[in-house]
């Protein structure tokens, strides 16, 4: 009888034994493939937000470009023309409000907005982006310190005759840029994101106080890499991770930096817990079988209880799906992030919470995954919630049917709807007017010559007769308003398919595919009517013209000539007088009267 217990001691220690050492494995094999989800998909949020932090950058060097398309430059030293163009811009500019300054191909500088409060011309934060220029990009430089206040330097080349005769820079005050109040708005009490220069100097971060400190140095040697790395380091006794995207346009880097404890989160800290339960229960396999169902019983309830409790609160949807598509298990998430009731899901398709547009491209993309036993696949569709509403959501899927304990394809998804918002937001900024509204000169450009190729286009060129009279006795505010104005009756009568543009201060471009000479000159005469008529602004009534010129060009003419073929008999028409040339008594243009 001893040895019987014996044996089933021994047998029950070994089964124990054999069990614990499949939990460790496969605890340590959870733990690994989470750590690869969260670093991948860390790897892509760092990704993202360095391109948008580009962008952004890119954005501003783009202004500089439109300000040289719309204004001629001098490029004389002490210019006074230049000055007051210069200072014209900045008050205007959202970016550049701190100043503006002309220089000549050598770094000297020939003209500024603002007398005092200059970079010094011997500033080493200059030479990335004097190496920019000459490489033929935007340049931007190191942070600079300027009696106090950090500024950085966006610099694009002023051609002459096809070549560089000069420089124009604009400058920003770093805490006051929109790249800030991105960051802004990313703070969170678990990391801390900032935008540094190739020195490794703060420009922008999630907490203002952090602008003008240096990263860590264990972070620098990986700025001047593209891509995004990790590096890990320890700040005082405390281990740090640091998520890095170099290779920005202008030679910054996104980096975000947290605890290591933090990065690593529950699942860490759940595994231990987690081998430590299987230790302890050998240990007490070894004292006697009495106890040995119990506590195996036991232990695997709150393994399930652990599992089911990290799922719930994770802020990923994780799905198994077979090999038609249907869903097998959904992770408890799937109520707070789509608001469908736990388990509801399983057993419907995954098609049938994926947007119809989108369904073509995933069905053909987990076919194509299917067919691969060791496959990834990553892509962005929209998913409906319980509520009807469709969210974007980023999805990462591996093929797992050779795995037993999966046996389908694996998704984690992530909710990137306030990204792509965020993004769709700068692509409409970039193409559109802020002041109206409207599609600026880039858009409209576009437009005009797409339509082209097809078909004839009615090009209408639009300036206003007597604004500047207005905007010199109100104001800007005023003449913004104005032109909030003109763009809203113009938008008024434009017809289905036709395209309304503001292309310059007070100039605006009307395109009407496919009409007749007649047609445009009705709309041209309509469009004189309803600018003529009087504009209420703040207590004022205030009369102006406009001088339109017509020119329809037919299909396959270059798009750059139909519209300087328009512009000049619109100046044409402001030669002869203006609306005056027209038959229209201009005696009242830029006059007003005030409310009775």
């Amino acid at each position: 009888m001893r040895l019987r217990n014996w044996i089933a001691v021994v047998v029950s220690v070994l089964l124990l034994a054999a069990a614990g050492v499949v939990g460790f494995l496969v605890n340590r094999s959870a733990l690994r493939a989470a750590d690869a989800v969260h670093r991948s998909d860390s790897s892509a949020l760092g990704t993202n937000n360095g391109t948008l932090t580009g962008q952004l950058q890119l954005n501003s060097a783009a202004e500089l470009a439109e300000i040289l398309a719309e204004h001629a430059l001098n490029l004389a030293a002490g210019s006074e023309k230049d000055r007051a163009m210069l200072e014209v811009a900045a008050a205007k500019s959202a970016t550049f409000q701190y100043g503006m300054l002309t220089a000549d191909m050598s770094g000297r500088i020939l003209t500024s907005s603002r007398q005092a409060g200059l970079p010094k011309a011997d500033d080493p934060a200059w030479a990335p982006m004097r190496a920019l220029l000459a490489a033929g990009k935007p340049g931007f430089s190191d942070v600079m310190v300027v009696e106090g206040v950090a500024v950085t330097a966006v610099a694009v080349p002023i051609m002459v005759n096809g070549s560089p005769a000069g420089v124009l820079i604009g400058l920003n005050q770093v805490a006051k840029t929109s790249l800030q109040s991105y960051l802004a708005r990313l703070y969170s009490e678990a990391h801390r994101t900032t935008v540094v220069d190739s020195t490794g100097t703060v420009g922008a971060a999630s907490e203002a106080a952090m602008i003008g400190t240096d990263v860590d140095p264990a972070v620098k040697p990986t700025l001047s890499q593209s891509g995004v790395h990790f590096v890990e380091y320890t700040s005082g006794k405390t281990p740090m991770i640091a998520i890095v995207y170099g290779g920005l346009p202008s030679g910054w880097s996104y980096v975000r930096t947290q605890t290591k404890s933090s990065f690593d989160g529950v699942v860490h800290d759940r595994s231990q817990t987690l081998n430590l339960t299987l230790l302890a229960m050998l240990l007490i396999g070894v004292a006697g079988i009495s106890v040995l169902g119990y506590r195996t019983q036991v232990t695997r309830r709150r393994a399930d209880e652990r599992f089911q409790a990290l799922f719930q609160h994770a802020p990923d949807l994780v799905s198994v799906l077979d090999g038609r598509g249907r869903i097998v298990f959904s992770s408890p998430s799937a109520h707070s992030v789509l608001g469908f009731k736990t388990g509801a899901l399983a057993g419907h398709s995954v098609f049938d919470v994926v947007h119809p547009e989108d369904q073509p491209e995933m069905r053909e993309r987990f076919t194509v995954l299917l067919s691969d036993p060791s496959g990834v696949i990553r892509l962005q569709c929209r998913v409906r919630s319980a509520d009807g509403d469709y969210r974007w959501f980023d999805f990462t899927a591996s093929n797992q049917m050779h795995n037993p304990a999966l046996a389908g394809l694996v998704i984690n998804a992530r909710d990137v709807s306030e990204n792509r918002a965020f993004q769709e937001r700068l692509e409409h900024e970039a193409q559109h007017d802020p002041l109206t509204g409207l599609p600026n000169r880039r858009r409209m450009q576009d437009a005009l010559g797409s339509t082209l190729r097809n078909a004839p286009v009615a090009v209408l060129f639009v300036d206003l007769d007597g604004f500047k009279p207005v905007n010199d006795a109100f104001g800007h505010e005023v003449g913004d308003e104005l032109l909030r104005q003109v763009a809203d009756r113009l938008s008024a009568c434009v017809r289905s398919g036709d395209v309304l543009s503001r292309v310059g201060g007070d100039e605006f471009v009307m395109l009407m595919p496919g009409v007749t000479p007649e047609d445009a000159e009705s709309m041209s005469g309509r469009l004189r009517y309803v600018l003529e008529l009087p504009f209420r602004i703040g207590g004022q009534e205030i009369l102006i013209g406009a001088s339109i010129g017509v020119h329809v060009a037919p299909a396959a003419e270059d798009p750059d000539a139909a519209l300087r073929a328009a512009d000049h008999a619109m100046y044409a028409i402001k030669h002869t007088g203006g609306s005056r040339g027209t038959g229209i008594d201009m005696s009242w243009v830029g006059r007003h009267r005030a409310e009775a």
